[in-house]
């Protein structure tokens, strides 16, 4: 089978030679200096190359358009120590970051305080039929992965979501705030970017581009559950996501996929009626459990759901993690992998032990 085929009929429940097999999230910085230092080849140029030595297949590659801020914004540095960085990103948010490690930015100031702030920054950046959105290569790039049997996907971290641009322009909880205290202004932005994705999704569609999923990037929930209710999902959300799986289905596009840390479980009915057929990342410290998510919801398609935190603790550990998920893996629908990125407290030999142990529990030759 090919790459694609594998990925899709894995996830719609139909006949596969073996799960994927991806190793998809990349090491923090520190964790891949780390491994240089405890024996990894220098050969490595980056993760990529690191896990084509393990045979790993390849996960979608996002289409190469402009969802976000067109043209698009570099970063700014605005000020700068020996500890700590401020910096204005490819949204305008004014950001803090630490240097010494890995971290959460500490987030200053965002770009939108209010309606009028919204329509400037809309009218400048976010105009749907800007050139510039469809510059570059991107089109050779999706000719050469389909001839391959790559898979492809619309949307990507950290432009393409409903929830996701009403956080970046408004901020954490004001964007909550305004769900209740501004809901028009949070409607009239998440209209407005489904309107410019489906613009672009579009004309990618129509140069021949064979699309395999439409990815939407969230990160809405803790480890408490969804920062908004299953309701507000309904009533704000979605509409949004109703219109993009009407151009899915329009457009032979089988899959619907929604990238959102912590426990989604209470909003999951909700997406699922509005056309999500694909969830990840299932992280485990946030309660999540593959298998108990498989026997609830059987139709839905699963990624991740494997405790990172079990490769700290070496590979007897890594070894009762991957027992663990097996039952998810026999029920199907299910590519399993880390719940997220490798932290700084995984050693190269329990990585190597991880990678080892995963492909042979997906039975891949």
């Amino acid at each position: 089978m090919t790459d694609r085929d594998r990925f899709v009929n894995c996830l719609l429940g139909k006949p596969v030679d073996h799960p994927p097999y991806w190793l998809f999230w990349s090491p923090w910085g520190t964790t891949w200096k780390r491994w240089q230092k405890e024996g990894m080849p220098a050969a490595f140029g980056g993760y990529d190359d690191l896990r084509a030595s393990l045979g790993a297949e390849s996960p979608p590659a996002a289409v190469g358009v402009n969802c976000g801020p067109c043209p698009r914004r570099q970063r700014i540095v605005l000020e700068e120590s020996a500890d700590f960085v401020v910096f204005t990103d490819s949204w305008g948010i004014k950001r803090r970051d630490y240097k010494g490690g890995v971290s959460m930015s500490q987030f200053l100031e965002f770009p939108v305080n209010n309606g009028d702030d919204w329509r400037a920054y809309r009218d400048r950046w976010l105009r749907a039929d800007d050139p510039l959105r469809l510059e570059g290569g991107w089109l050779d790039q999706c000719r050469a992965a389909m001839a391959k049997g790559h898979p492809l996907q619309l949307g990507y971290f950290p432009d393409v979501g409903i929830f996701g641009p009403v956080r970046w322009l408004l901020g954490d909880e004001e964007c909550l705030i305004a769900f209740i205290e501004q809901p028009d202004l949070v409607r009239e932005i998440m209209e407005h970017m489904t309107d410019l994705y489906l613009s672009v999704f579009e004309k990618v569609v129509e140069a021949g581009v064979r699309v395999d999923v439409i990815h939407l990037w969230e990160d809405m929930c803790g480890r408490q559950g969804p920062l908004i209710s299953p309701a507000m999902w309904e009533e704000f959300m979605g509409p949004c996501y109703g219109r993009i799986k009407a151009f899915a289905q329009r457009r032979g596009i089988p899959l619907l996929s929604v990238d959102t840390d912590g426990q989604p479980e209470l909003i999951v009915p909700p997406m699922m009626a509005a056309g999500v057929n694909f969830v990840f990342p299932w992280e485990v410290a946030a309660g999540c459990d593959v298998n108990a998510v498989r026997a609830k919801y059987p139709t839905l398609g699963m990624m991740g759901g494997i405790d990172k935190r079990a490769l700290a603790a070496g590979p007897q550990a890594i070894d009762r993690e991957l027992a663990r998920i097996r039952p998810a893996i026999a029920a199907g629908r299910y590519i399993p992998d880390l719940d997220h990125l490798y932290p700084d407290d995984v050693s190269w030999e329990s990585f190597q032990h991880f990678a080892a142990g995963l492909k042979k529990l997906v039975g891949k030759e």
